[in-house]
């Protein structure tokens, strides 16, 4: 028998969500109908029909936007959902929960290794502050597989134990195969290690969380035992370039409302989002595995978005989701130009698009996961229905200008003839409501800020409204851009077209050379568009502009959104701030701090240091393997005599990592490196280091 609290949430549930279907699908049903008058047929043609279609899917989806925002407005308006879990419990009951093992674990994958170690130094050091070490490990779980990146991984790991002082409380694990993404890499520290803990707290290389919240979400987890993830909503923080700030902004200020309205629709049916969340382990490990799928093309191999999918089977094993919003001082960053962005999407487009396989075939799977995973497709499809939307309007337009009337069109079926109508007034009226759907919103959260007194912390309602400004225009900018690419992610992944899986830019700019090269499709697209709806009719070039200006424009809108002398230029002024800039937490000004700090630059790569240095050979020593197996050590006899003779150059990067990742080699290696000859490359490496020690010392 169900427990009285989640037969309540259950039945509050299913009124929140009949009433938010009940206003999308009927606000859909009348804006359909209005465009079924607009149209010159009235949908009595094909084309007409298939236009009717797409309108009525892509309102349906900014319509749950739109519901969102003004669901999460009244609850917030009303003190917070009073249904959440943490609602459920007092500070003082919190407070007096005593905490669990739990493990904290950093998944990472070709990541900046000291500007993300660093990170995970703020939040452990945030810990300590709370006065509750003790019940917590660190675990970074490295996919790495360039030798450099792991080598100085596994530097900077040891390096920073002892700084902290923390042996015995952080670990490293890089998994000599990499399969099945993060989720195996996360499944390879399960096996390993899940029984170690009650609890794991999932961090991206960008998240930074609080010791407050990491001891708090624990103490929740321990009052709620049914509650199997519970996810935080992180603040994207950190924003150096105008599009990254544009990014963070739009988070901080909008994600109240759209994070409220989602968490009471949701309710104890959330979706995992794969970090800045706490997982339950042993019912993790009992119900979440996931198998590779059985289809053919997108459909088969390993799920790579696995967070949605881990959601929905811990649902579907009986346990709860929650997702809470008012659980703050949770952080991520944003990446610093619309070309990362896209490159993160690309990747995410594939995922998602393969949840389709588990929306409608895996039996078992409650209604309400069965809509997120809908609701992370349609984040991609809406984009192709968008394009297709647009070309079908462009083929109306043009049969309407070039072809005579046809009073018998396809499809129709009358026996008198079909006069084509056109109602501009109630074009106009649709217009304005689609309008409506996607700004109000934003007006909305400026309402909510002067309600909860919240402008000043963005810089005070002026320069709020202003930042609101930009951040509208800068959208309706990249809105065309992102439906060309998305477009095209979704038609790649439909093809089951390679992927590449790539660390992630986090500082650079965009080049102009870039800039042009990834948007030229963009800007021919844009302008070809442009030149044939003004040989069509000039009132539908202008129709055309708010879609084709932007893609002509897409290269240097591209590159000025990665300037981050722009972003900190209106940050000076007080445009685009959040309150995290105003009063910066301990935590983040720890963790600038670490990353800010200068350090000598390396003479050296990672794999010399590997070997020459005395110190760096010991520690790879130490995490090597010893080998047993006759073959290997003459292959690896055979690699070592070539690094001494001709250099690492000589050596492909398996080769490299095979060296590394043995103890014996390494020894062996080092121990013939300093006895090479002066004119040799491991002789002037060492004259190199030896010169650069000394002018240190001077």
């Amino acid at each position: 028998m169900a427990p009285v609290e989640t037969t309540r949430w259950r039945r509050v549930a299913m009124v929140r969500r009949t009433l938010m279907a009940l206003l999308v699908f009927g606000q859909t049903a009348v804006a359909s109908y209005y465009l079924l008058w607009i149209l010159p047929y009235h949908g009595n043609t094909t084309l007409e029909q298939g236009l009717l279609f797409l309108f009525a899917v892509l309102y349906a989806w900014i319509a749950v936007g739109f519901w969102t925002a003004v669901w999460g407005f009244v609850i917030r308006l009303a003190g917070g959902d009073r249904y959440s879990c943490l609602k459920r419990h007092s500070d003082a009951e919190l407070d007096a929960t005593p905490l669990q093992k739990t493990a904290v674990i950093l998944p990472i994958y070709h990541e900046p290794v000291r500007w993300t170690l660093d990170g995970l130094k703020a939040v452990y050091r945030d810990i300590e502050d709370q006065g509750e070490l003790d019940s917590f490990e660190f675990y970074i779980l490295s996919d790495s597989r360039n030798p450099d990146i792991w080598l100085e991984e596994q530097v900077a790991w040891n390096n920073m134990i002892r700084e902290l002082g923390a042996e015995g409380r952080i670990f490293y694990r890089r998994r000599p195969v990499n399969l099945n993404f993060k989720s195996g890499n996360v499944a390879d520290f399960l096996r390993r290690w899940g029984r170690r803990h009650k609890y794991m707290i999932v961090l991206d290389a960008d998240s930074l969380l609080s010791g407050r919240t990491l001891v708090r979400m624990v103490r929740m987890m321990e009052r709620e035992p049914r509650v199997g993830i519970l996810q935080t909503n992180p603040n994207v923080i950190n924003g150096q370039s105008l599009f990254a700030r544009i990014q963070q902004f739009a988070n901080r200020f909008y994600s109240p409302l759209f994070a409220t309205g989602l968490a009471a629709i949701q309710m104890g049916d959330a979706a995992f989002w794969g970090h800045n969340a706490i997982l339950r382990i042993e019912p993790f490990m009992k119900h979440c595995g996931l198998r590779k799928l059985p289809g053919r093309g997108l459909f088969g191999g390993p799920i790579m978005s696995h967070d949605f999918v881990e959601a929905a089977y811990m649902g579907r094993a009986g346990y709860e989701v929650w997702l809470e919003p008012n659980l703050g001082e949770s952080y991520e960053e944003s990446p610093p130009t619309l070309g990362d962005e896209l490159s993160r999407d690309n990747r995410w487009a594939k995922g998602n698009l393969q949840h389709l396989w588990i929306m409608l075939r895996e039996p078992g799977i409650r209604f309400a996961h069965r809509m997120a995973f809908l609701n992370g497709i349609m984040a991609y499809l809406a984009s192709p229905l968008w394009l297709a939307f647009l070309i079908l309007t462009s083929i109306e337009a043009a049969q309407m200008t070039l072809a005579p009337i046809d009073y018998f069109p396809e499809g129709y079926q009358g026996l008198f003839p079909l006069w084509p109508e056109w109602r501009p007034e109630w074009a106009l009226g649709l217009a304005l409501s689609t309008l409506m759907l996607l700004f109000l919103p934003k007006f909305l959260a400026i309402l909510d800020s002067m309600i909860h007194r919240t402008a000043k912390s963005f810089g005070g309602l002026p320069r709020l409204l202003l930042s609101v400004f930009v951040e509208i225009v800068v959208s309706i900018l990249l809105a065309p851009i992102r439906m060309l690419a998305h477009s095209r992610f979704v038609v790649a992944a439909l093809l089951n077209l390679s992927l590449k899986w790539a660390g992630q830019n986090r500082t650079d700019e965009m080049t102009w050379s870039d800039g042009l090269k990834t948007q030229l499709p963009a800007m021919a697209v844009g302008a070809s568009w442009a030149g044939f709806a003004w040989t069509l009719d000039p009132l539908f070039f202008f129709w055309s502009l708010p879609v084709a200006v932007p893609l002509i424009f897409s290269a240097p809108t591209s590159v000025l959104l990665s300037r981050q002398a722009l972003g900190i230029g209106l940050l000076n002024k007080g445009i685009l701030l959040i309150p995290e800039e105003q009063r910066p937490m301990p935590l983040l000004t720890r963790a600038r701090c670490y990353r800010s700090e200068e350090k000598p630059e390396a003479v050296l790569t990672p794999f010399q240091q590997a070997v020459l240095i005395p110190g760096i050979n010991q520690i790879h020593q130490a995490l090597g393997r010893d080998t047993s197996n006759a073959v290997r050590e003459a292959r690896l006899r055979r690699i070592s005599d070539r690094c001494i003779e001709q250099g690492p150059g000589a050596l492909t990067d398996s080769e490299v990592a095979q060296i590394a990742r043995d103890k014996t080699t390494l020894k062996e290696l080092h121990r013939m490196a300093w006895r090479a000859p002066k004119d040799s490359y491991w002789g002037q490496s060492i004259q190199s280091l030896s010169s650069t020690a000394a002018n240190r010392k001077a």
